[in-house]
């Protein structure tokens, strides 16, 4: 095992023991209910990090992938009465599949062109649901839109843990969110490691020389797009089953940007900047609540920007740097101290 596995194995471990004593920490549900929120930030901006990041794939429509899986979920259980535990790999599978769509319509083309049409396509999808006024079924006195429309999707079922642990539910849809986390982490740790990683990562750092070595970029690319947006419509259908609702608000332009800081602050390209990015905006925007409207926002945006600034490899890759020149710095008070070594 190389140093960095080892580094990565440790760090792995590391993070599970905090998340595993979390719960016997802070007895807040609120707390609970922010780290939650927090690791589902991590495992999206894990799988956009995952294709910008390691395969060079510049798209703007994660969002609309983990709204697609969240209102697959939703609507499953909403309109087949199905349980949330089929109804959520279901939707992840669907999640893939549209991703497929996606990206043989816009991975063909490159660089901006594919964030411009990505983009489009979550647009797309927030207008078709937030105007769709038809009435679809009546429930009750109440009618109801095929996608829920404005006011999104409610009461369609949950993970069955308010009936089993009663006032404790919260712990154990945190223990779910955690399984989920790590899987994703363990996922994107083994792609980046495989064959398959270094063929994304030859695409983005030379597109010309992997092309003329025998790398079909338009299918590896494909290849990328359709992993990443299984666990990304996964934690999108975990998002609406745990909170027991879905609307259109998840695919604002905010929501996007939000993510996307998160893996430009944690350190793009770096296997733990989507965790790192996302536990210092969800604090820096816990802490700004308190001052609320447009200072919130613009306290929000002076962070991200000077972290871009400052850190422009994030706070991972500052780390990395900070680790490597002491190691080198290091070595020679090492080579001194060994008895018998000469210096030219």
């Amino acid at each position: 095992m190389s140093r960095s596995d080892r580094g990565h194995l440790i760090t792995a471990l590391v993070v599970l023991a905090l998340l595993a004593s979390l719960p016997f920490v802070a007895d807040s549900r609120y707390v609970i209910g922010q780290v939650i929120l927090a690791l589902f930030y991590a495992i999206v901006a894990s799988q956009w990090n995952l294709l910008f990041g390691f395969a060079g794939v510049f798209s703007l429509g994660q969002m609309a992938l983990f709204a697609f899986g969240g209102y697959v979920t939703a609507m499953l259980g909403f309109y087949l009465d199905w349980s949330m535990w089929l109804a959520m790999p279901v939707g992840a599978v669907a999640t893939v599949l549209i991703s497929l769509a996606i990206g043989l319509a816009c991975l063909r083309l490159a660089g901006a062109y594919v964030a411009l049409l990505t983009l489009a396509v979550a647009q797309v999808m927030y207008l078709l649901i937030v105007t769709d006024t038809d009435c679809f079924i009546m429930q009750g006195a109440t009618c109801r839109q095929f996608t829920g429309g404005a006011v999104g999707f409610a009461r369609f079922g949950d993970l069955g843990t308010r009936a089993i642990f009663k006032g404790d539910y919260i712990i154990a849809n945190y223990a779910i969110v955690v399984a989920l986390f790590a899987v994703t982490m363990a996922f994107t740790w083994a792609v980046i490691r495989s064959p398959l990683g270094l063929a994304f990562q030859a695409l983005r750092d030379n597109p010309g020389c992997a092309v003329a070595r025998g790398i079909n970029r338009f299918s590896t690319q494909l290849l990328v797009f359709g992993a990443s947006a299984f666990f990304t419509g996964l934690a999108g259908g975990l998002y609406a089953a745990h909170f027991q609702a879905i609307g259109p608000n998840v695919l604002s332009l905010s929501t996007l940007m939000f993510i996307i800081a998160i893996a430009v602050v944690g350190g793009i390209g770096k296997l733990w900047g989507p965790l790192v990015g996302a536990v210092i905006l969800v604090l820096a925007d816990e802490a700004l609540r308190e001052v609320g409207g447009d200072y919130r926002t613009l306290g929000l945006g002076l962070i991200i920007a000077a972290a871009m600034v400052l850190m422009p490899r994030g706070v991972i890759g500052l780390a990395e740097g900070l680790a490597a020149r002491f190691r080198s710095t290091d070595t020679p008070a090492r080579l001194a101290e060994t008895p018998g070594s000469s210096h030219v």
